[in-house]
């Protein structure tokens, strides 16, 4: 009775609503003015913002629409390049070909009086580092879910982030317009797969080709993007067939909050009603703690629901000043936390993160998120890590590939500097603070490898500059050289990983490659403990060698099995804490190859319990060599099994081939997880071996004629079948010429 009350009230209201037509200004950056260059003094006025989603669910569409509204661009113009200019943040000539986002880009916007840094991240798996790195910088983020797709395997990938670094989000529904859309089973795939405490503060007039505009259910009013591009924004009263579903909707969005804000709970247990500036605020309270997310509707193809959302960034995600972040004090032997000062000023010496190097024109480029203090051209900053020193000779921020020159930054900006020699993670300080370092981001580690090499040996000192830049840019492509195949081994999160690096050699370097075929990467791993006791002794005249270590070699739980540990539980003097070093260089080098398939060891604790050192002949090479000598015993004495990596896949195709799909899945060891359904559409959730899923595209574009379509991503790593280990074994034995007559080594 309530909701009718309010809707009849409703409805009575709308009969005096007067038509508002607001026009968004686009001429700030347009006219030739570019943004000043003096910083932002007041923190309030700052945001810092991702935009992460699935692939193809329209991010770089929504950056492309936001830099426009905001006046950052003149024009608007498509992802995939088809009017021979192309988006904005998509800059690669390799991105606007394939029409996917290959690296994160950086470029920042004025709304409203507000600066708003932005990073437009990628959404396949396979360029997963990117969403990371630039997720340990942001302080909110924009979740993009598509209408028709919904949840998907890379939105839980991106979810999984955000919660890593606790970042809050607000969610926009995109691709209302779409055949197919259903913004109520994205909210409910929302609630249920994503387990956010979610509810829309929008919803859509209309869907798929109805879908007219918006409605604004805090504010009660219809919001209408008209021509030219949606730059004209009508607000008018709410069509009097939706008044009683905006009434339920914003009675939803009320309790919904109340479950988690004290002060909106106590107004709802009272049965007051809420005013809009009360609904706000907690919203606000609710979304930076992470226990509410405010849920936007539109469709940025066509020009509908970005101006509120860039409103709804301003209102709810939090300022620099209302994220705690924290840096680690290394001055005494345990570190400690120190809380950084996020005031924009010069009291507090500079701390600030290098999340991102990029080789350009004038040499590497560093992305560094200033965290406290200030830093202006010609300061001098270390480096904590390695303890050099660097001057500053240029200052900039990024729009996309282009650069412009600023003369000091606060904590909370994002810039980029030239000519600093870093590693992506790396902490930078002034004077008097060298003893701070940040925290790193997560770093995957790669699941395939390829052979590469140029396809003409004139390109050889071109491939290898390239390879040197991709290695330091990317910490998850990795070149190492196979000494037993004698042949250079890229490895990767994926096929297109891989495949975009050889690309981006010929195309930058001109460098054509050649890339053998995949290779998983296996690990071997311990299925039980072992117990070893060696000793190394060697005597040839002079200073001979001796060092005897003993102790337990263990396998470590499932979920750290990735994992090489080493632990000193020596008691006493048996062996000197200084040799110690040396062990464990032993034993990380004998896990560089195990004894079943070559592969690397991992999921493995050892552990030193005792020993014995000689006063002359004792050195930390022979207490390295000892510790090897321990492990060949453990892999002839203990119980090895090979593990391999598991992906997640999600497969959606139409409803008739689903049969095919499921019979196909049963030949690849998959393990259906769940399936969902949706306007003829199937989506089956699987996990399977990444071995098994060679060519998997393949197949299933010839299965239903080009309608279906997947995405994968990395799980976890499970022991591999039985089959799978004999065929890998046999398949080391005879490529090394191991006889039958050597002793075989014991496999589970």
């Amino acid at each position: 009775m309530k909701i009718v009350r309010a809707a009849v009230l409703l409805q009575r209201q709308s009969t005096i609503w007067h038509r508002k037509v607001v026009h968004t200004a686009v001429a700030f950056y347009s006219n030739g003015r570019q943004p000043s260059a003096e910083a932002i003094k007041d923190v309030e006025l700052i945001r810092n913002i991702g935009i992460s989603a699935h692939i193809d669910s329209g991010k770089t569409t929504l950056t492309e629409r936001i830099l426009f509204y905001t006046g950052r661009l003149s024009e608007m113009h498509e992802v995939r390049g088809k009017d021979q200019v192309g988006a904005k943040m998509d800059f690669m000539e390799l991105e606007r070909q394939r029409g996917i986002t290959i690296q994160s880009a950086a470029t920042y916007t004025n709304w409203k009086g507000t600066n708003i840094n932005i990073i437009d991240t990628p959404g396949h798996v396979d360029f997963t580092v990117e969403v990371e790195r630039a997720l340990r910088v942001l302080d909110g983020a924009i979740l993009v879910l598509c209408a028709v797709g919904g949840v998907q395997s890379q939105t839980l990938t991106v979810n999984r982030q955000m919660k890593r670094y606790s970042v809050p989000c607000i969610a926009f529904i995109n691709k209302l317009d779409r055949m197919g859309a259903n913004h109520k089973r994205v909210l409910s795939q929302m609630r249920g797969k994503l387990m956010h405490n979610a509810a829309f503060v929008q919803i859509p007039i209309g869907l798929e080709a109805k879908n007219k505009g918006i409605i604004d259910l805090i504010q009660r009013k219809a919001l209408y993007f008209e021509e030219p591009q949606g730059l004209k924004m009508v607000e008018d009263s709410i069509p009097a067939d939706m008044l009683t579903e905006v009434e339920e909707k914003r009675q939803e969005l009320i309790e919904t909050i109340s479950n988690v804000d004290d002060h909106l709970g106590e107004l709802f247990l009272e049965e007051k009603v809420p005013s809009e500036e009360e609904i706000m605020a907690a919203i606000r309270r609710t979304c930076i703690k992470r226990t509410f997310t405010p849920v936007f509707v539109g469709t940025a193809l066509k020009n509908k629901g970005v101006q509120p959302l860039l409103d709804g960034v301003m209102s709810y995600l939090p300022n620099p000043s209302e994220v705690e972040n924290y840096a680690l004090d290394n001055s005494s032997k345990k570190p400690t936390k120190f809380l950084l000062n996020p005031a924009r000023s010069d009291e507090k010496p500079f701390v600030g993160l290098a999340y991102k190097l990029e080789a350009g024109r004038f040499g590497q480029l560093t992305y560094i998120r200033a965290y406290q203090g200030f830093l202006d051209r010609g300061s001098m900053i270390y480096n904590t890590r390695t303890g050099k020193r660097t001057r500053t000779s240029r200052l900039v921020r990024m729009h996309a590939d282009e650069m412009e020159e600023v003369r000091e930054v606060y904590a909370g900006d994002i810039c980029a500097v030239f000519g600093i020699d870093c590693m992506g993670g790396d902490t930078f300080v002034k004077r008097g603070c060298e003893h701070l370092s940040m925290e790193s981001m997560f770093i995957a580690e790669p699941v395939i490898s390829m052979s590469i090499k140029p396809a003409k040996s004139a390109d050889q000192e071109n491939f290898a500059k390239g390879i040197r830049r991709f290695t330091r840019e990317d910490p998850t492509f990795r070149v190492t050289f196979d000494d037993d195949s004698k042949e250079t081994i890229a490895s990767g999160m994926g096929e297109l990983h891989l495949e975009v690096y050889g690309q981006r050699l010929e195309r930058e370097y001109n460098a054509k490659s050649i890339l053998g075929k995949p290779k998983v990467a296996f690990r071997e791993t311990l299925v039980a403990p072992c117990e070893f006791d060696y000793q190394h002794k060697k005597q040839s005249g002079g200073h001979g060698e001796y060092g005897r270590v003993s102790g337990i070699l263990e396998p470590l739980p499932p979920d750290e099995n990735m994992q090489v540990l080493f632990e000193d539980a020596c008691v006493g003097t048996n062996i000197p804490k200084h040799y110690m070093a040396g062990i464990e260089a032993g034993f990380r080098k004998a896990c560089e190859k195990g004894n079943l398939t070559g592969h690397k060891v991992a999921g493995v604790r050892f552990q030193v319990l005792d020993g014995a050192h000689h006063s002359v002949d004792s050195s930390d090479w022979a207490f390295q060599l000892a510790a090897q000598g321990a492990m060949q015993d453990a892999f002839e004495n203990g119980v090895w099994q090979i593990i391999e990596p598991i992906m997640n896949v999600e497969v959606n195709v139409p409803r008739e081939y689903q049969r095919a799909i499921m019979s196909g899945l049963t030949k690849r060891q998959a393990i259906i997880i769940g399936t969902d359904s949706n306007e003829g559409y199937q989506t089956i959730y699987f996990e399977a071996p990444l071995n098994e899923m060679f060519g998997y595209s393949t197949d299933l574009r010839s299965c239903t004629q080009g309608k279906g379509e997947f995405s994968m991503e990395f799980s976890r790593y499970c022991p591999a079948s039985a089959d799978t280990q004999q065929q890998l074994i046999r398949q080391y034995q005879e490529e090394h010429g191991i006889g039958q007559t050597k002793k075989k080594k014991k496999r589970s």
